[in-house]
């Protein structure tokens, strides 16, 4: 049995959860979530309690049911905490302003390149730091991983947008070669 699939997703309190068939649908407030199910995975609440199971031991109904309980489990995590990401700008002149929901960054490039904010995502700007925050992690991890894509850092000078986490390893330039 799948370690992760057979975990019960907990249901913490003001998370209404709706299973209407293969259809799921989490709500906190005005945030709301859903999600179709694959029509061999079965999806149960019992009480305070999400219950994912499969039909069979079959290689790809172990795929979905640990798939499908990850998904489900992101989504209540989603409606109730949020996911955040945070992403580091790097290098002289190169900066990050907010306008209502657009954001311009200046990087380098002869033009400024401005990003509209996704429905259901919150980017905020302070100094060098960019935070992605929503409900979705999908799309959390998807605009993040777009502004990274605006500059990615160098691996000589590391200028660019790169993730907070993220360990940047640094080339030696020419002059490593000549010893």
């Amino acid at each position: 049995m799948s370690r992760i699939g057979r975990k019960p997703i907990a249901i913490p309190a003001g998370v209404d959860v709706k299973i209407d068939g293969q259809h799921v649908t989490v709500k906190s407030g005005n945030t709301q979530l859903e999600m179709d199910v694959h029509p061999d995975i079965t999806v149960k609440q019992e009480g305070a309690e999400i219950i994912v199971e499969r039909p069979s031991d079959d290689k790809n109904h172990r795929a979905l049911h640990g798939l499908t309980r990850a998904l489900i489990n992101n989504m209540v995590t989603g409606v109730s905490e949020g996911f955040t990401k945070t992403l580091e700008i790097n290098g002289v002149g190169y900066r990050a302003t907010k306008q209502g929901n657009k954001v311009t960054f200046n990087l380098g490039y002869s033009h400024p390149i401005e990003l509209v904010e996704p429905e259901g995502i919150t980017i905020d700007v302070k100094d060098n730091i960019i935070s992605v925050k929503g409900a979705d992690k999908q799309k959390v991890g998807e605009t993040a991983a777009k502004i990274r894509s605006l500059r990615v850092p160098d691996v000589y000078k590391g200028k660019g947008i790169k993730y907070s986490d993220e360990h940047l390893i640094i080339k030696e330039g020419k002059t490593g070669a000549k010893k």
